[in-house]
């Protein structure tokens, strides 16, 4: 099969289209022909090392990137009885090796939801990771209420496109923080308001918020916190080293949290059934062929990206 990889740490320079064996299920998975799959910041994090601690110290463990996939089941271990051969089914990987830069990957059933009949395979693999980590980070340590003032800072990416769209699916009223030239994507997916950050400071505003979730790491605990309501909390998707102490994490009864999302199948069934029911919609910058991933990455790397990229596999 043909797959993207890469045998060192480096930019999307070191990546190649390769010729590799076709991966055999292990007991509890299922072999699935990928039809497309999406490209994450994460995905340049682990291409540039910075996590070689645990991808293998000199060389990556894993040569093959790419956490979501969207595709059809090819075949199954006899122990994986949630699918049958031919389902249509999409997954996040970050937990399971990765490996869906290819055209076949091998991954635990748990890891897998049935794909809506609806929806196409490029909008299926725009959701896995970034839904969950957006649906993880409003509904669960963000605690999302009805009525609710949430605030998305970097709302136009990856994550902060499916955020602006659970927020509004949640009940909230929904002020969205982007560049000029994003404000009218932001609107068109249910943005309440729209902050242009080049020509406003929201931690200068007199408004306050019940909830900040935050995608990009512009802004430093204390100048989210002005801006919290009594009670208030902030969820960053970026690490912020300063959460990391407990005084400072919660202080005058807000709580500020650094997110660490974790794969759910029951939460990818959930954004299945919003895909369906229109509660959500994926944005979708670009596609790009397998053979095109590494520019597929620098176009992610640059930032100017609108919701998600896409990579279509041969047959997708």
């Amino acid at each position: 099969m043909k797959a993207i990889i890469h045998k060192k740490y480096g930019n999307p320079d070191v990546l190649q289209l390769a010729e590799v064996a076709k991966p055999a299920p292990r007991a509890g998975e299922v072999l699935v022909k990928i039809r497309a799959t999406a490209v994450n910041q994460a995905d340049n994090h682990l291409l540039s090392g910075t996590m070689r601690f645990s991808t293998g110290l000199l060389r990556p463990k894993q040569p093959i990137l790419g956490a979501d996939i969207a595709g059809r089941v090819a075949a199954v271990r006899p122990d994986a009885t949630r699918f049958q051969v031919g389902d249509a089914v999409f997954g996040d990987l970050s937990a399971h090796g990765r490996g869906g830069f290819a055209e076949y990957v091998a991954a635990p059933q748990e890891a897998l939801a049935r794909m809506p009949d609806t929806i196409s395979f490029a909008a299926a693999a725009a959701v896995p990771l970034t839904g969950v980590t957006a649906l993880q980070g409003l509904r669960d340590q963000g605690g999302l209420q009805p009525g609710d003032r949430v605030l998305i800072n970097g709302a136009s990416g990856g994550v902060g496109s499916f955020a602006v769209q659970i927020a509004k699916a949640l009940g909230g009223e929904v002020t969205a923080v982007v560049s000029t030239a994003k404000m009218e994507t932001v609107r068109r997916i249910g943005a309440d308001h729209v902050i242009d950050y080049t020509a406003e400071d929201f931690t200068q505003s007199e408004k306050q918020y019940d909830l900040i979730f935050d995608t990009v790491g512009s802004r430093g605990v204390g100048e989210v916190k002005r801006v919290l309501v009594e009670n208030g909390r902030f969820v960053t998707t970026v690490f912020l080293p300063a959460l990391a102490i407990p005084w400072l994490a919660r202080t005058e009864g807000r709580r500020m949290i650094n997110l660490m999302a974790r794969p759910n199948g029951a939460d990818l069934a959930l954004l299945g059934e919003m895909l369906v029911d229109g509660r959500i919609t994926p944005v979708i910058d670009r596609c790009y062929p397998l053979s095109e991933t590494p520019e597929a990455l620098r176009y992610l790397g640059r930032g100017h990206a609108r919701g998600k990229v896409v990579v279509m596999v041969k047959g997708g």
